[in-house]
């Protein structure tokens, strides 16, 4: 069942049986996941609720709200309550909204804030939770991850290569004259739909960089065709 699940995730899963245990419960209820996310420090979900509420003044109104019973052994492996079922449900189905692949546990407080009626659901919105808000909040977090563990694009062209349309277009090229038979050939062969990667070979001195050179002018002046329009 938890087999989408994040590390995260499963242990929070383990904090809330644990949490059930504590309190006597046959189920895991909505409760006791919200314990179990609290419980869980690192987690992404953990930093809405903690900007949100102090972890102890929830676990205070949740016991304030919970009949103790006597403490079952956490050995017993207690179902979930058919609340916690769809509150899981419901965070499979937030994650697969939000593209990811994986079931966070950002996605389970999705899921108990559309539980709206669970007790659980009750103290967050006091605290000013809305199902809205944290999805977009979310959502952005998510997005400016990625973006920020993405390499930057094309590092090893900038440290090994230079961008000779730039050149060109900075004006710092010195004008080809007489290769433009070589040019010519060269802009034949890129445009080609197979077999499209020219090699210019030589001895020094003999002008293969003033032809790449002469390239990167025609592309930098436009006269160059559309299939090399703009490129580098």
């Amino acid at each position: 069942m938890f087999e989408r699940y994040t590390e995260k995730a499963r242990r929070v899963i383990f904090f809330a049986r644990y949490e059930a245990s504590q309190f006597g419960s046959p189920y895991i209820e909505a409760e006791h996941l919200l314990l179990g996310l609290l419980r869980e420090d690192k987690a992404l979900a953990n930093r809405f609720l903690r900007s949100s509420a102090a972890i102890e003044s929830i676990r205070k109104q949740i016991e304030g709200h919970a009949t103790v019973r006597e403490k079952v052994s956490t050995s017993v492996d207690l179902p979930l309550s058919h609340e916690c079922k769809r509150i899981l449900a419901y965070g499979a189905e937030e994650a697969e909204r939000l593209n990811h692949k994986h079931i966070g546990t950002e996605h389970l407080l999705l899921g108990l804030l559309r539980e709206e009626k669970c007790f659980a659901a009750e103290i967050l919105h006091e605290r000013g939770l809305r199902l809205s808000q944290v999805r977009e909040d979310i959502a952005r977090t998510t997005s400016e991850k990625t973006t920020a563990s993405r390499p930057k694009e094309s590092s090893l062209l900038t440290e090994f290569s230079r961008d000779l349309t730039q050149s060109a277009l900075d004006g710092v090229l010195d004008p080809l004259i007489g290769r433009e038979n070589e040019v010519e050939r060269v802009v034949q062969i890129l445009c080609r739909r197979t077999k499209n990667n020219p090699v210019l070979i030589g001895e020094p001195g003999v002008g293969k960089t003033a032809i790449v050179e002469g390239l990167a002018q025609r592309i930098a002046d436009g006269d160059s065709p559309s299939f090399l329009a703009d490129k580098r």
